[in-house]
């Protein structure tokens, strides 16, 4: 027989927490212009990028170790339920096209697997084991990140899969919205960015999940920039798979070199449309092979390539 969970404790429990508190000052949100409940909305989400700020050195330090495995061939994982996994998710299907990493280098785990990302999955936010099992057929290794996401930080999936990584020998990182909270103190890095409660009671889709995607775009971009996907503020590494971004490849090269249009479609024949190649083929002088050359030679990093061709 099953055995009937204690709602009078978990209630008891998601009292205590600054993103389920209620707040009798909005009783009557309902009852005000649509123009009115808009400014309160905006007023709220103003003050998101303050709590952020306040957890910039913990979220620096984690990006740092994230980085550094990741340049030993490791991989950034997110797992988290409902709005936190669908965040993960979608910043991790960002970066291929963003950044031209391989699929499997950024991946998001969410709890339910894909059909959770339109539908609710009745039960699977609550299962440590769901979360291991996930986290199980990655193959975790100790080059690996895995970031817990969860507003509550009490979400047994995303504490689970935290724990269980930490197990395996990942770095961890446990990014809510609460403090004290047991996802941060199972991790090695902990971010606890309180954003105070919801605008409407415990609807954390609303400014903790606005805290969730500015950690999650730092934890993502930042990463690649230290990993040399960039070059300067220019996304020398983006996969041009449509019109849009194909033009945008030229102007990349061109920001980056003042070439002219002929001098910058040669390049990128040369070097199968690549621009962090074309830059250089450019700018240092060389021709495709060894523009490819150099790069491997500096782990994709063009301010280092591009050193080496003057040398």
């Amino acid at each position: 027989m099953t055995s009937m969970p204690n709602y009078g404790d978990l209630r008891a429990e998601l009292e205590t927490l600054t993103t389920e508190a209620f707040r009798p000052e909005l009783s009557d949100i309902d009852r005000l212009s649509t123009l009115e409940i808009a400014r309160l909305m905006n007023g709220e989400d103003t003050t998101v990028p303050a709590a952020v700020a306040a957890q910039l050195p913990l979220i620096a330090a984690a990006i740092d170790g994230i980085a550094e495995r990741m340049a030993r061939g490791g991989r950034l994982v997110y797992a988290g339920a409902s709005t936190a996994g669908r965040l993960g998710v979608l910043d991790a299907s960002e970066c291929p096209p963003t950044f031209n990493t391989d699929p499997s280098r950024v991946v998001g785990v969410i709890a339910g697997g894909p059909t959770a990302m339109v539908t609710s999955i009745e039960g699977a936010e609550d299962s440590w084991e769901l979360a291991a099992a996930d986290l199980d057929a990655l193959a975790l290794t100790a080059d690996d990140t895995v970031v817990g996401v969860s507003a509550s930080g009490r979400t047994p999936y995303a504490v689970g899969a935290v724990e269980h990584a930490r197990k395996q020998g990942a770095l961890t990182v446990g990014l809510s919205c609460n403090a004290h909270s047991a996802l941060a103190s199972a991790a090695d890095h902990g971010i606890e960015v309180v954003v105070g409660p919801e605008l409407l009671t415990g609807s954390t889709r609303l400014k903790s999940g606005t805290a969730q995607k500015l950690v999650l775009n730092m934890l993502s971009t930042i990463t690649m920039i230290r990993l040399g996907k960039t070059y300067g503020n220019l996304m020398v590494d983006v996969r041009a798979s449509n019109e849009k971004l194909r033009a945008r490849s030229r102007r990349i090269v061109a920001l980056a070199t003042g070439a002219s249009d002929e001098e910058i479609e040669r390049a990128l024949a040369a070097t199968d449309g690549e621009v962090k190649n074309a830059i250089l083929t450019i700018l240092g002088g060389v021709d495709g092979p060894t523009a490819a050359r150099l790069l491997e030679d500096s782990e994709g990093h063009l301010r280092a390539a591009l050193a080496a061709s003057a040398g």
